[in-house]
Formats: C-alpha cells, sequence, structure tokens
C-alpha cells in the first residue's frame, strides 16, 4: 500500500490532529527561550483540495469544510481561532482551496528564534515540501527516514519543543515502530513534548500502544505524562473507512486537558457522519 495523504488531507482526524498541535506549540511560545519543532514524517507540506486525490475522496467536505463553517462558544472559539486562522491564510479568497499539512501549520507557529526539521523520503513528497519551505531559514527538510531521525535528533540544542510523530502506517509492524522509537526517543529527551498520531482500526493494536507510552513514561529517568485522546465520526464496521483516530500526548501542556475539555464536546456534531460524533480522553494507564 502506497499511502497518498493527498485523498485525506483535511479530514476530521487531521483537523483534530492540528488543533492539538496548535494548542501544543501556543502553549510552547509563552517562554521567550527558543524552541524546536521535529516532524518525523512530514508529507508534502501543501495539499489541494481542488485537485484530484482531494475532490475523489472529499473527506475535506466532511472534516475542515465543515469546521471552517461551525459556530463555536465564547470559551472554545480563542482556542481554536489561531488554528482556523493559519488554514485561511492559505486560502485568501475565502473558498477553501488548500491545506496546510503539519510542517505548514507548525511553521506558521514559530517565532525568529524557533526552529523546524522536517523529515521526508518519498521523493515527489519531499520535493513538494522543499519548494513550500524554499528559501526558508527557520526551516530545514531533511531526506532521512523518520524513524531513524527520531532518535538521532533528540534532544535538539534549544533543549525545548516538540516531537510530532505522524508516520503513514503502510507497513503491518508501524505500531511496534512506533513504540520502540518513542522509547529510544524518550530516553534521550525526557522533558520533550511529543504528540503521537494512529488510526484506530485494531483495539487490541492501539490499547497495546497506549500501555507501552504509559509505562515508559511513568518509569523514565524523569517521568512525566500522558495523555490519550481518541474521536471517531461514526461506528466502526468492517467495510468502514477510517473512522476512527488517536493522539498519545506526552508532556503536555497542563492546561491541554482542560482545553481540550472544551473544544472537543464541539466538534462532536460538525464532524459526526450521519450523527454526533464521540470522544474519549483519558490519562493512559501502563
Amino acid at each position: 500500500m502506497n499511502y497518498r495523504h493527498a485523498f485525506h488531507a483535511g479530514n476530521f482526524a487531521d483537523v483534530i490532529k492540528h488543533i492539538v498541535l496548535v494548542r501544543m506549540l501556543t502553549y510552547l511560545q509563552e517562554k521567550q527561550t527558543p524552541f524546536r519543532v521535529i516532524d518525523t514524517h512530514a508529507g508534502a507540506g501543501l495539499y489541494d483540495l481542488t485537485g484530484e486525490e482531494a475532490q475523489r475522496s472529499g473527506e475535506w467536505l466532511t472534516g475542515i469544510a465543515r469546521i471552517m463553517q461551525a459556530r463555536f462558544s465564547e470559551t472554545t472559539l480563542p482556542l481554536v481561532l489561531p488554528y482556523l486562522d493559519i488554514i485561511r491564510a492559505f486560502n485568501p479568497q475565502r473558498d477553501l482551496q488548500a491545506y496546510p499539512g503539519s510542517p505548514l501549520i507548525a511553521r506558521a507557529l514559530l517565532r525568529p528564534q524557533d526552529r523546524l526539521t522536517a523529515c521526508e523520503v518519498e521523493p515527489k513528497a519531499r520535493k513538494q515540501l522543499i519548494e513550500a519551505l524554499r528559501r526558508d531559514t527557520q526551516a530545514r527538510v531533511v531526506d532521512l527516514d523518520g524513524w531513524t531521525a527520531l532518535p538521532a535528533f533528540v534532544p535538539p540544542k534549544e533543549r525545548r519543543g516538540l516531537v510530532l510523530i505522524d508516520p503513514p502506517y503502510e507497513q503491518k509492524n508501524e505500531f511496534e515502530r512506533l513504540a520502540e522509537g518513542f522509547t529510544e526517543a524518550f530516553t534521550k529527551w525526557p522533558t520533550g513534548t511529543y504528540l503521537m498520531w494512529y488510526p484506530v482500526k485494531s483495539r487490541r493494536a492501539t490499547d497495546t500502544l497506549a500501555r507501552h507510552v504509559a509505562q515508559v513514561v511513568e518509569t523514565g529517568a524523569a517521568p512525566g505524562k500522558a495523555l490519550r485522546l481518541e474521536f471517531s465520526v461514526a461506528p466502526q464496521t468492517a467495510d468502514a473507512g477510517l473512522v476512527s483516530a488517536g493522539l498519545l500526548m506526552v508532556n503536555p501542556p497542563w492546561t491541554l486537558a482542560g482545553e481540550l475539555k472544551a473544544i472537543l464536546p464541539e466538534l462532536e456534531k460538525p464532524l459526526g457522519l450521519g450523527g454526533a460524533g464521540r470522544f474519549r480522553l483519558e490519562t493512559p494507564k501502563p
């Protein structure tokens, strides 16, 4: 299977992941000291919602298109507005035509002292990402496998930052590789912030991963905290596509759980398919 994110850009999973990413980076901005974002599986950077792939799947129509039209409460709007503003900046004509991937969303939140390292090995995606970040002195695109880069690039010289791990899950052992890669990276950089995305297809695989991460975090040399979020837009059936996705957050901002408790209920209705979506937010146990 050759995963092509252009089919899925701007879908519900991207919306959830990127809202969380923006909240975490916004928190990192509160201190003047620099931080680094390391994106281990960065992708192409910018996706054409008018292109053949996006039009064929239509996933963005039930994702970002709905969120841009949604009405949020006075409590939630300030929390999602930074994310919405980034999307609008890539769509100056108001109609949705483009969706930025994680590296461009992260780049939009870098201050002059901050840096981005984006890893991508697929030639076409890497070329597009380089083009999107051309002449950007704060961002570096690296032709290196994300699983190799993960332990190699931590800790960054800034000693503050976030590692985004969002592999394509093309291989059957990606959950195991994620568990191993996170363990190695966390051992080297236990004070870093980590954001890991995964599809929910096998409850056994996702629960095993969450327990492993919780165990590593709890028993590390500098024990941290973990948070688990899963969001479903429809019941899981044998023939369904991706209807549920999850995030594991390690050393998240202390404000994040409270913010998500405000944000997530207001995403259930617009993102739900044939009814309201649902979420679970918890502290994973070893």
